[in-house]
C-alpha cells in the first residue's frame, strides 16, 4: 500500500481504491505449540515482531493474554528514516513492526510466534502481507536475546517440517538494531478506528481468528 493510500485509509476509513486488492486475506492456520519453548521466570520480557501493516499485528497482540503492552514502530533502518513518510518506498530498511512487553509466566515467546504465524502473518510471503507490498511490509522475527533466537529458529523449522503451508517458509530472523516508536496516530489504531475500511477487511478477521482458534489465549479486554 502506498503512503498516500495508507493515509487516505487512516483518515477516511474507505474500503474501495483503484488498486486491486486480493480477493481475500491469507487464511488463518492453526499451528502446534512450540516444542522448544523453555520457561522464563522473569515477570516481564520484550519481543519485537513484524508481520506486515503494524495496525493489525498490534491489534492481534493486544488481545493475547499475558501481553502487558504493544506499540507500533519501525525496525531495521536508521533513526533518520524512522518516519512513516520515509518508509513507504521500501528503501529505508525498516519493517513496520511491533514491540510487545509481556509476562513470560503467562504467555511464552513460542506462543507469541504461534499467534503471529497462525493469524497475523503468512510466513511464506516475502516482502508483502495481504494487500501491502514492499520490504517495509515483510514478516520478520527479531530476537532480543539468545533464548528467543533458539526458540525462533526451532519453531520455524518445526512448522516448516509440519507442512502446514503449501509453500516454503521464507520469514527471516533478523538481528535487533533499534526499535523506533511510530507516530502517535498509528498507536492503538485498530482500537480507535474499528470501522476503518482497511481494519474491517484485513485486520478485524485476524482478531476474530485468534478468538476462534485459541480462545484460552484471549484477554478479557485488550492491552494498552
Amino acid at each position: 500500500m502506498t503512503f498516500a493510500r495508507h493515509v487516505i485509509v487512516a483518515l477516511a476509513g474507505l474500503a474501495i481504491f483503484t488498486h486491486v486488492w486480493p480477493a481475500q486475506a491469507e487464511p488463518a492456520v492453526k499451528l502446534p505449540a512450540a516444542t522448544l519453548d523453555p520457561a522464563v521466570k522473569a515477570k516481564r520480557a520484550t519481543a519485537v515482531l513484524a508481520g506486515g501493516c503494524f495496525w493489525g499485528i498490534e491489534g492481534v497482540f493486544q488481545n493475547v493474554r499475558g501481553v502487558i503492552s504493544v506499540e507500533s514502530g519501525y525496525h531495521g533502518g536508521s533513526a533518520a528514516t524512522a518516519k512513516y513518510e520515509l518508509t513507504h518506498d521500501g528503501k529505508s530498511g525498516h519493517a513496520e513492526a511491533v514491540r510487545i512487553v509481556y509476562d513470560p509466566t503467562q504467555v511464552s515467546y513460542g506462543t507469541l510466534l504461534r499467534v503471529l504465524f497462525s493469524v497475523g502473518a503468512d510466513p511464506t510471503l516475502k516482502n508483502r502481507q495481504g494487500p501491502d507490498v514492499g520490504t517495509q511490509y515483510r514478516a520478520a522475527i527479531v530476537p532480543m536475546d539468545a533464548n528467543q533466537r533458539r526458540v525462533a529458529t526451532a519453531y520455524l523449522a518445526q512448522i516448516g517440517k509440519g507442512k502446514y503451508y503449501a509453500k516454503p517458509i521464507v520469514v527471516p530472523i533478523e538481528s535487533y538494531k533499534s526499535f523506533y516508536r511510530a507516530e502517535a496516530y498509528h498507536q492503538d489504531f485498530m482500537k480507535r478506528n474499528p470501522s476503518n475500511g482497511y481494519i474491517m477487511r484485513w485486520d478485524a478477521p485476524k482478531v476474530a481468528a485468534l478468538k476462534r482458534l485459541y480462545p484460552t489465549l484471549v484477554r478479557a479486554t485488550p492491552a494498552p
